[in-house]
């Protein structure tokens, strides 16, 4: 899996924006600059790991002379303790280059954690989970990367990526079938139309009008469970809306269904990790 084509232009915007005009004042006030040091990113908790070559990047970026030497690939299920890599350079930057290094590894640990909490709970029926756009603005190619880490599986990336007609878009057309016709006109063959329905009628409305997939949005599960029925698999069903730890294992059990979940981005915890930094 490889890492978003624009990290470096997210990591130096990051970069910046800790930095700003000055740079380190604390760091350049009380240590001297031939000052080297030495540091150990640590996991105070259990978790997927996603990000480690992010990690490595913004030190490198900040300055080429850190050099950063991961332990643990991405992916990887650790344990609170587990050192996670080693960093060793000019002092003045790793801890220039330290909270961003680690906001960032944080937040997309976190992501793949929560991801991989939902994708189990789906073992062996057949449903996916997908991320969503519910992104932190700026990061959302990081945070994709991160539900990928956690065994989750994308939905379009924006809003040039496919057709998605949702609630705003069926009452400023009037109605699912004339929404999906329209679309079905207006868009080159090779992008698929998926309708955001709410009930069995619009459902039934969206197959007679073609749609290639349905969003089902918070529904009940007896709804859903019908809702699969009358597709009968022709065409992907979607679930949307409410889904939590809680509730996920039984909607995965109705069989084969994309399950969407913004939290996966937008509300993940993020996992504590730590950068111990002492003299070399």
């Amino acid at each position: 899996m490889e890492l978003p084509f624009d990290i470096d232009d997210i990591l130096r915007r990051t970069l910046s924006e800790d930095l700003g005009r000055s740079g380190d004042v604390t760091s350049r006030a009380t240590v001297p600059p031939a000052e080297q040091a030495q540091g150990r990113a640590v996991a105070r908790a259990p978790g997927v790991l996603a990000g480690i070559n992010v990690f490595r990047r913004v030190f490198v970026l900040l300055d080429p002379a850190v050099a950063v030497s991961p332990l643990v690939s991405d992916g990887t299920t650790v344990d609170a303790g587990t050192v996670l890599a080693e960093v060793r350079g000019p002092a003045r930057s790793i801890l220039g280059a330290e909270r961003v290094a680690l906001n960032i590894l944080q937040h997309m640990s976190g992501v793949a954690t929560l991801t991989s909490r939902f994708v189990d709970a789906c073992e062996g029926t057949g449903s996916r989970v997908l991320c969503t756009r519910k992104t932190l603005p700026g990061l959302r190619s990081l945070e994709r990367y991160a539900v990928q880490v956690g065994g989750g599986s994308l939905h379009r990336g924006g809003l040039d990526d496919g057709v998605l007609i949702k609630r705003n878009h069926l009452r400023m057309a009037g109605g699912v079938e004339e929404a999906v016709a329209r679309a079905k006109a207006g868009v080159p063959h090779t992008l698929k139309v998926e309708v955001e329905v709410e009930t069995l009628e619009e459902l039934e409305q969206a197959i007679v009008a073609g749609a290639d997939a349905v969003l089902l949005d918070n529904a009940d599960l007896p709804t859903i469970e019908r809702a699969a029925h009358l597709l009968e698999g022709r065409i992907p069903l979607e679930i949307s809306g409410g889904v939590n730890l809680e509730t996920i294992a039984d909607i995965a059990a109705v069989g084969h269904l994309l399950i969407s979940i913004g939290r996966l981005t937008h509300s993940a915890p993020a996992m504590d990790i730590a950068l111990e930094v002492s003299p070399a």
